[in-house]
């Protein structure tokens, strides 16, 4: 009998089960929040180990972090508990096709991929929102209990995921961006080939912010190229400011 997984398994499990491995005697045991005793990682057994020069503390650093990076990196090991339900009635030629149109949160779907496509897609390209502060972005809150969900007085997509305008107005303009593009990355870089390249479309409001994520996730040495394109021959008469004519590719 095969036995059915109703949610995605939790990557930080995984990593720690790969630590453990390694290195058996970094393994030891603590108290969570909870109370609760639990197994974890001595860092300092594991700092010895690696037998190399290794930062803590305010022990300056080449880094690149913004307010909530560390929710980031939970949210993308986060499992959830969903599926992929196949809508034959709006497909064609259902059983016989070899593509597929996945419709979700990217989040979501990254994360379900990622169980059957780990290491096998050669190329991805992905369109995210600009951050232009009109643009909508999903908001990863997981903490809320259904009625504050609904009630909030949000937009929210087709499928009821809630959905907030980044205004340029807003203190967490950036770090709201970042917050929302980090773990997608993440994800997107777990599905790729050895060989595989991604292509990122974005403009000069977080081309530099975007190029650093790249870099942190995928290897400075992985970058290829950064494609500046024409989107128009000639700017609005209307900017307030320089009139904007190319985007870029990543």
């Amino acid at each position: 009998m095969n036995k059915l997984y109703l949610h995605t398994p939790n990557l930080a499990d995984r990593n720690f089960a790969a630590l453990a491995a390694l290195f058996p005697n970094a393994v030891t045991e603590t108290i969570d929040k909870n109370g609760d005793v639990v197994r974890a990682i001595d860092a300092d057994v594991l700092a010895q180990e690696i037998n190399s020069h290794v930062v803590k503390g305010k022990e300056e650093r080449y880094q690149f972090i913004w307010p909530d990076k560390k929710k980031s990196v939970l949210l993308a090991n986060a499992p959830i508990a969903a599926t992929l339900r196949p809508c034959r009635e709006e497909s064609v030629d259902f059983d016989n096709t070899e593509n597929l149109y996945i419709e979700g949160d990217n989040l979501d779907v990254l994360k379900l991929l990622r169980e059957t496509y780990l290491n096998r897609v050669k190329m991805i390209y992905i369109d995210p929102p600009y951050n232009t502060g009109n643009d909508f972005m999903f908001n990863d809150d997981f903490a809320e209990d259904a009625d504050e969900f609904y009630a909030r007085d949000y937009q929210y997509d087709g499928d009821g995921n809630r959905m907030v305008r980044n205004l340029d107005s807003n203190g967490r303009f950036h770090t709201d961006w970042l917050n929302m593009i980090y773990p997608r990355l993440r994800l997107a870089r777990d599905l790729l080939t050895d060989d595989g390249v991604i292509f990122i479309s974005i403009d000069d409001n977080e081309v530099q912010n975007l190029r650093k994520v790249c870099d942190e996730l995928f290897g400075a040495d992985a970058f290829v190229t950064e494609f500046a394109w024409e989107k128009k021959k000639k700017p609005s008469f209307l900017h307030k400011n320089i009139g904007k004519m190319n985007d870029y590719i990543l």
